[in-house]
């Protein structure tokens, strides 16, 4: 089943189910008005929204539209809860390796996390609007899993049951905010502004064999003003899979309905599939050749994100923004 969110005026936006080659949709106001609403009472809507994707697929609906991804928002447009890991480890260790630094033995068995701003998410063709292109711009090429109610303390084989939609997404990073503030050591907030998202959330379901041990193993997309920057394989060289991911961000506190857990920036030891940030491209540089050569993004680049699968079908609908100037 795939889900979105149309443009209506509102914070919210209203839930739309989509087919699966992404060319007509359907409202359901009947069923669930939000994404949050149906994430809410999953266990009630889950069924009625299936039944409803069905028969768009067979066309045997009324009332369906051609989706226009300009008028969509992010799946979720805001949550109350995002946090980010870095489930990618030979990324982090690669990021530190450039700068001389050891990375401590723990990374490769427990989670590197973070929370994010998540009162307000962009939609898949939002600009990214930015003040200073000194502040270093980068994207950053994940994939996040959205739940619905999970416990704390929940365990690893029973976590994996709270992963109801996936998406992709865009982690924007300034990275030249990012030193200053890490020396507080108080983590992460003016360096990590608004997340962008795919215009479609899928269940899991729909990847079929692309989906296993809660890994996506397909290639991520990453395109800077048309041309190739990365396709890493995000089901290799993931070091913690989502369920491990929802484990670790439920130690201590109840994750709410609604609530993202990302990736992190997806990354291959294969360097030959190239690199799903600009950091860890320049830090490659840096590693070969004494300097970084790739800069950061400027006003007017453009960043595309996507995910394909065998049958070359885009699973989620692409992300497709351009970095432009915020004037105050």
């Amino acid at each position: 089943m795939k889900l979105a969110t149309l443009k209506d005026g509102s914070r919210d936006g209203t839930l739309i189910v989509i087919n699966k080659n992404l060319e007509k949709a359907v409202k359901v106001p009947g069923i669930a008005k939000t994404m949050q609403d149906a994430l809410d009472r999953w266990h009630e809507v889950e069924g009625a929204l299936i039944d409803v994707y069905n028969k768009l697929q067979q066309s045997t609906i009324t009332g369906s539209f051609d989706p226009d991804t300009n008028q969509l928002m992010a799946p979720l447009p805001r949550s109350y809860q995002w946090v980010d890991g870095s489930a990618y480890v030979n990324h982090v260790e690669l990021v530190r390796k450039a700068r001389g630094a050891e990375m401590p033995e723990d990374f490769w068995t427990d989670p590197l996390m973070y929370q994010g701003v998540s009162d307000q998410f962009l939609g898949a063709n939002d600009p990214v609007f930015v003040e200073d292109e000194s502040w270093g711009i980068d994207f950053e090429a994940e994939i996040g899993v959205i739940t619905d109610d999970v416990p704390m303390g929940v365990k690893e084989e029973k976590a994996c049951q709270h992963i109801k939609l996936l998406v992709l997404l865009n982690d924007i990073s300034l990275r030249n905010l990012i030193p200053g503030e890490l020396k507080k050591g108080f983590g992460f907030l003016q360096s990590k502004p608004t997340t962008s998202f795919t215009p479609v959330a899928v269940t899991p379901d729909e990847l079929g064999r692309d989906w296993q041990e809660y890994k996506v193993t397909l290639p991520l997309y990453s395109y800077l003003n048309g041309s190739l920057f990365g396709k890493p394989n995000a089901g290799v060289d993931m070091t913690f899979n989502f369920a491990r991911l929802i484990e670790h961000a439920a130690k201590s506190r109840k994750l709410t309905a609604g609530s993202i857990i990302g990736s992190g920036t997806i990354s291959n030891q294969d360097r030959s599939k190239g690199s799903s940030c600009i950091a860890e491209r320049r830090m490659l540089e840096i590693i070969e050749q004494g300097k970084p050569r790739t800069s950061f993004l400027q006003f007017g680049d453009k960043v595309k994100i996507e995910m394909l699968n065998a049958s070359n079908e885009n699973v989620f609908g692409s992300i497709e923004q351009e970095i432009r100037e915020y004037k105050p």
